[in-house]
């Protein structure tokens, strides 16, 4: 069974998003973008559900800064805009990897395999063409 868990940082610690935010604005000078969020996307395979329960919140997300959702479309309005980003076959994932280490040590057992991807979230009224430039 493959386990899916999206995990975002809160408004007040999402540096990674503000900074994308200033550079569609200040280097693609897109202004009809008014808001940006970006959300961890987590494939576990090769776990039980009982340590994927634990890993939810000790392994994908840290509790006090992040929010967690089952999927995407619990953190998703209806009509938003976004895309979908991940590594390439064969190209390291060091978010993966972690993930991997982490919950090999909580189960001191196999390996599981972890597939990571972020999801941008764009607000504002953005055509495709913004969109496409943006990626």
């Amino acid at each position: 069974m493959v386990y899916k868990v999206y995990s975002e940082k809160l408004t007040e610690f999402a540096t990674e998003a503000q900074k994308l935010y200033s550079d569609i604005k200040d280097f693609l000078f897109i202004d009809s973008v008014n808001r940006v969020r970006i959300i961890n996307r987590y494939f576990v395979e090769d776990i039980d559900g009982e340590l994927f329960a634990r890993c939810r919140d000790l392994v994908f997300s840290e509790p006090p800064v992040d929010e967690v959702y089952d999927s995407l479309g619990d953190a998703l309005e209806e009509g938003t805009k976004y895309f979908i980003y991940e590594s390439l076959p064969g190209q390291y994932d060091q978010r993966a990897d972690s993930a991997e280490q982490c919950i090999q040590l909580l189960s001191q057992g196999d390996r599981p395999k972890v597939a990571t991807a972020r999801v941008v979230v764009l607000y504002g009224d953005v055509t495709d063409g913004e969109i496409e430039k943006i990626k």
